[in-house]
């Protein structure tokens, strides 16, 4: 059986399946850890201790049984994580309380295994490790002239309990219990083997959905277990954690958890660790971490902080140690979390979690209602563990006896036949309804409101002979589960409609299984686009997670297979939501949704500690050996093993349950027969659970360098992996996106998927860059990489090689110099993203990280020798996979830096053949772009090029160029301008082929243009064939080709339809309007086909344009081409066109200036044209200042 059959409960359901004594090892003596002791050079100190405050090489003394076939034993694993800074040593004036701990093993597979520890001192007695102390303290004293020390040394010695489920307050007060009797002054009523082979062997898992009774050395211990439909088991206290953190910090840490970032905890305690940890796992259902996950991180493991990618781990601190002394590998995605100073450390470009005021005042209310302050400090620390009296008097033993028989006897194995019947009534909907109607009809249903009464005086009874004790776990149950439901409603809210968007396109699992990579499994532009829109932020990322991937992977496969627990309650929960909501669905807003059912989670859990439902057999009596296991006061015995190896082999509930497990494999076999090879199936299934993911938990037992090496060669696989992914995925996406703009299919891509998609990649070249990092530089390994690199050296870049524009050098460190300056980034981190963006605008990105790796001999310097930057092969793959995204065109520099200040370049390139290519005129320019304009500029006489500084205007879009008609040589004829920006390297170029000046061509001074990026000529080798559709141009004077009537209205109809959809898409996706309503092919040039088509003579036309625009002589500086398109420009903007057209049509100079068979002339086109114009009434045309001149209608 695999290990993760032990956790599913397909296993064997025993309670506990190890006992485990760690301790020091009297055969071998005192051996240094040295793997232990790096904790020290680690947080910086590197002075001498003394003996006491060294460690030591601990070992595994004992475990029972020796091995479980369900879940071999970890020695290395467990005796490390018992002991995480290894063995210590007290004297009689340090403190020496027992402190309690728990842990977890994560394995490959991410089935887990949960260890509880109980640590005391015991007083060592070996004369060999009494010798060898007093040496090591003779050999300290002689060199720092210290007084010897005569008193007697303890050791630690760790108790420990390996179970497959967490209960951990049961686990506490067993281990507690063990000690008790160990230090009592007198012997416990059974020898100790009855009691550990008790929980070992005769002591079940209780069933989900019912509470167990088993009994320790001197009381008895109760535990409960969710049902099917609840929340899954949470034993560790959640008030803990909010009270440690604050209730701001922790969710601020659980959204970092949802995001996958590198989460690091800080403590002197194991526990709070733990704590914290586990509270924040469990807060994620129905997701599930997919990552490294190592609650506590031995001292010998701390190479594991070198791990390139997303990991949850805890960090025991030093007494004293500063936060700034802790060097570590990676910090630019590191969220660290300070446990004992209530503080935490977010990554840069952090999204809050939705509605996340509101969601922090509801948690606040739920811990105020149980007495805590939101806000509080950290509590007093207590170190005895529960019950940590001594010895128990004999009358107040007696009255526990008598209680536990009455238990018995009320709420033993006995049937609670009311209790039962309530909860079904209660649990069921369909007579929940059936008992609200009766009530409202005025008709009493006696027998259920007798029950309710007789099963409230039950509790009542109940709560009359709880301790103080129980009274607290009972009040740490019910704050834990109404904490959960609270986390839970958000992710019901927020995905109450997910399955909509899943994408079944598999017919049969094999099929999924086999082309899982290359399928789409959730349209997730879809469903961001029916978000609110503040929830965007953080859901753009989220659903990029692996958690949200393995989630909706165990969402397809539960059509062939049964479904996921967590899935299974989680759709439960959907699925009762739209019971109660049948009327209408409700629509998507912002608004906060509270949590409704908190009162009746809280009661299901006090229900279940009311009646027991099973008691499990008392320790009794073994067949030992008399005379060994001597009680000795303060000494734990040495157990028998004979007895405590094996288990008896009547117990009616493991026949069951193993005939459950046998019944369940037979079954299992027969469906992998008839639907595909078990092999093959494994092997798909890891396959497809991998994807995405890099290594999913280290191996903690094993510390050899070929092990290490191993590991760390499974990270640069995985770091090639999410490589490839991401940029196939960047690729695919932005290619989907151009195939719209080319007419094919529809967009999957927005723009806030975009930046996240490059935001992760960011991600991922800083976790590249840190990964085996020999000496940290600071907060960013990529941006501090470049500093040892010698000064600018760049090679020229033109921007076409046709025109007379300069050409622009390329220069890593240029560019990096134009991050330097922008003020507005403060962080290495932000410098670095900055730089990545600007290098993926530039088509750079591979080159430059390729310059950045050309010096071998530095790289030899920074990375060790297993550092993904020195795997040649999988470097050289790596920057290959970032060339291809030079196949798409990105903004993502431009778009997201909108305030910065950037220099431009102009070029204005007149016609040469003309001697008249220079004027004596006063010109000027304005250039506009999505963002802004750069407002009148005058150029220099007889100079056509110049520079200026602006703020960002984003993607260009007009150039207005004119000129005041001042000279004798007024006149110009300009080709095109160029326009470049000299940080990105976009060039733009604005056709325009026409004249300027009165008396030429239509007599214009001005004129605005529409521009194009203009494609480098070095780029065709790097996928030019793949690149971004140009923007529409300025439409050119000619048109020798007169189009068809069917053509013109064809064309009018696809202008139009043009605008329609621009207004359609999200408003930061929507480009440039002015392209559609003045460029090629745009609704000023369907117009103009419109009135040109039928007219008797260019003469007569020149009239009638006249005559539309005879309210615009006042703009002397406009010819008359310009003044049409402001006509139009306005009469959309105002919705005036279709109230223009009639008034057209009925004027009697168009009967001699049209054809009969003119389009103007036909009234049912007139009246089509009329209907299609008022189209854009619906939509708030918004014009730019260059196309407006000041004009309103």
């Amino acid at each position: 059986m695999s290990g993760s059959s032990a956790v599913s409960g397909a296993a064997p359901c025993r309670f506990a399946h190890y006992f485990v004594i760690c301790g020091i090892d009297t055969e071998t003596g005192l051996e240094p850890d040295e793997l232990a002791g790096m904790i020290t050079e680690f947080e910086g100190e590197n002075f001498e201790q003394s003996p006491l405050k060294r460690t030591f090489k601990s070992k595994v003394l004992a475990r029972y049984p020796e091995n479980v076939e369900w879940n071999p034993f970890d020695q290395d694993a467990v005796n490390m994580l018992c002991m995480p800074k290894g063995l210590s040593f007290r004297t009689q004036a340090d403190q020496r309380e027992p402190r309690f701990h728990s842990f977890i093993i994560t394995k490959e597979d991410g089935s887990r295994t949960y260890g509880f520890v109980h640590t005391f001192y015991e007083e060592v007695t070996s004369p060999q490790i009494c010798s060898a102390m007093q040496t090591l303290y003779q050999m300290h004293n002689a060199e720092h002239a210290d007084s010897p020390t005569s008193s007697s040394a303890s050791s630690s010695s760790p108790l420990c309990l390996i179970t497959p489920i967490p209960f951990m307050h049961a686990c506490r007060h067993f281990l507690s219990q063990l000690h008790r009797a160990v230090t009592a002054p007198t012997a416990p009523p059974l020898p100790l083997e009855s009691y550990v082979h008790n929980i070992l062997y005769e002591v079940p898992l209780p069933a989900p959905g019912r509470t167990l009774k088993f009994h320790g050395v001197y009381e008895p211990i109760v535990c409960q277990r969710p049902g099917l439909g609840e929340l899954p088991l949470a034993d560790f206290p959640l008030a803990e954690a909010f009270t440690l953190l604050g209730v701001e910090n922790l969710v601020q840490v659980f959204t970092c958890t949802l995001l996958e970032m590198q989460i690091l905890l800080y403590s002197q305690d194991y526990q709070r660790l733990m704590t914290v940890a586990e509270g924040i796992t469990t807060l994620l259902f129905p997701f599930q971490w997919q990552h490294v996950y190592v609650p506590i991180l031995p001292a010998s493991l701390l190479h594991f902080l070198d791990a390139p990618v997303p990991y949850l781990m805890g960090l025991q601190s030093k007494e004293g140690t500063d936060r700034s002394k802790l060097e570590l590998p990676q910090e630019a995605n590191l969220c660290f979390v300070d446990i004992d100073n209530h503080y935490i450390e977010l990554p840069e470009d952090f999204p809050h979690f939705p509605n996340k005021t509101e969601f922090i005042q509801e948690l606040s209310e739920v811990l105020l209602s149980f007495g805590i302050s939101a806000n509080a400090g950290a509590p007093p620390r207590t170190r005895g563990s529960p019950g940590s009296n001594p010895s128990t008097p004999s009358r107040e033993r007696k009255t526990v006896a008598l209680r536990q028989l009455e238990d018995d006897g009320r709420n033993g194995n006995l049937a609670g036949e009311e209790l039962a019947v309530l909860e079904l009534l209660q649990g069921n909907a369909t007579l929940e309804r059936l008992q609200a109607l009766t009530k409202r009809t005025g008709v009493t249903v006696a027998r259920v409101d007798a029950l309710r009464a007789g099963v409230k005086a039950q509790v009542t009874d109940r709560q009359g002979g709880r301790t103080a004790a129980e009274e607290e776990e009972l009040r740490n149950a019910k704050l834990n589960v109404q904490l959960r439901e609270v986390f839970a409603s958000r992710f019901t809210t927020m995905f109450a409609d997910y399955e909509a968007f899943v994408i079944q396109s598999a017919p049969d699992l094999e099929s999924w299984l086999t082309n899982r990579e290359q399928m789409h499994n959730f349209d997730k532009a879809s469903f961001l686009s029916d978000q609110p829109e503040p929830y965007l932020p953080f859901l753009s990322h989220f659903i990029e997670t692996q958690m949200f991937a393995t989630f909706i992977d165990n969402k397809i496969m539960s059509q062939w297979e049964e479904k996921e627990p967590l899935l299974r309650v989680f759709d439960a929960r959907i699925d009762k939501a739209r019971l109660y909501n049948v009327r209408a669905p409700s629509l998507r807003s912002s608004s906060y949704q509270r949590c409704s059912i908190l009162k009746e989670s809280a009661q299901a859990i006090e229900q279940r500690l009311m009646k027991i439902d099973h008691t499990a057999i008392h320790p009794h009596l073994l067949d030992m050996k008399i005379g060994q296991g001597k009680y000795e006061q303060g000494f734990f015995p040495k157990l028998q093993a004979d007895v405590l190896n094996t288990g008896p082999t009547n117990n009616k509930w493991s026949h069951r349950t193993a005939t459950a497990q046998r019944r369940k494999d037979r079954h299992r076999q027969q469906t992998e027969h008839l639907n595909l090879d078990n092999d093959l199936k494994e092997k798909y299934m890891q396959e497809a659970r991998s994807l995405g993911k890099n290594l999913r938990q280290p191996k903690l037992s094993d510390l050899s360098p070929a092990v290490i090496a191993q590991t760390n060669w499974k990270f640069v696989e995985g770091l090639l992996k999410e490589c490839r992914m991401k940029t196939k995925r960047m690729l695919v996406e932005k290619m989907g996106r151009e195939a719209v703009e080319l007419g094919h299919g529809e967009a999957n891509i927005t723009g806030l998927e975009e930046n996240t998609l490059i935001a992760s990649l960011c991600d991922l070249l800083e976790r590249i860059w840190s990964h085996g990092l020999q000496v940290k530089q600071g907060k960013s390994a990529l941006w501090s990489h470049p500093a040892a690199l010698p000064g600018p050296r760049g090679e020229r870049r033109k921007s076409d090689s046709s025109i007379s524009m300069p050409s622009l050098r390329v220069s890593l460190i240029q560019d990096m110099r134009h991050i330097q300056s922008m003020s507005e980034i403060k962080t290495d981190v932000g410098r670095a993203r900055a730089w990545i963006r600007l290098s993926l605008e530039k088509k750079l990105l591979s080159q430059h990280l390729k310059q950045l790796l050309s010096r071998q001999a530095l790289t030899k310097k920074l990375y060790k020798r297993y550092a993904f930057l020195r795997c040649e092969e999988e470097k050289e793959q790596f920057l290959f996979h970032l060339l291809s995204l030079n196949a798409v065109d990105y903004f993502c520099f431009t778009s997201v830096f909108t305030t910065i200040m950037i220099p431009y370049r102009v070029v204005i390139i007149p016609i040469k053949k003309l001697s008249n290519a220079m004027t004596t005129s006063n010109p000027w320019v304005c250039v506009s772009g999505e963002l802004g304009d750069s407002g009148i500029m005058q150029i220099p006489k007889n100079v056509l090029e110049m520079t200026f500084d602006c703020q960002n205007l984003g993607k260009l879009t007009t150039v207005q160029l004119g000129h005041d008609n001042a000279g004798l040589l007024a006149k110009w004829l300009v080709d095109c301008v160029m326009v470049r920006n000299e940080i990105t390297g976009h060039t733009y170029r604005f056709p325009c082929g026409r004249w300027l000046g009165k008396g030429v061509d239509d007599g214009s001074l001005e004129r605005v243009l529409i521009g194009e990026l203009v494609v480098p000529n070095g780029e065709e080798d790097s996928g030019r064939g793949c690149r971004t559709p140009p923007l529409q141009r300025s439409p050119s004077q000619i048109r020798r080709i007169k189009p068809t009537s069917a053509q013109i209205q064809e064309a009018i109809g696809e202008a139009v339809n043009n605008i329609v959809k621009h207004f359609h898409k999200p408003e930061k996706e929507r480009g440039s309007l002015t392209v559609l309503l003045c460029g090629e092919n745009s609704l000023v040039t369907a117009l103009e086909q419109f009135f040109h088509h039928g007219f008797k003579s260019a003469r007569l036309f020149q009239k009638t344009v006249n005559y539309l625009i005879w309210f615009f002589k006042l703009i002397k500086n406009i010819g008359k081409d310009g003044k049409f398109q402001l006509l139009v420009c306005l009469g959309a903007r105002d919705r005036l066109l279709p109230q223009w057209l009639p008034l057209l049509v009925e004027c009697p100079v168009i009967l001699r200036m049209y054809e009969d068979t003119a389009l103007l002339r036909d009234r049912t086109t007139v009246t089509a044209l009329i209907g299609v114009l008022e189209t854009l009434h619906d939509f708030p045309i918004t014009l730019e200042s260059s196309l407006v001149k000041g004009i309103d209608l």
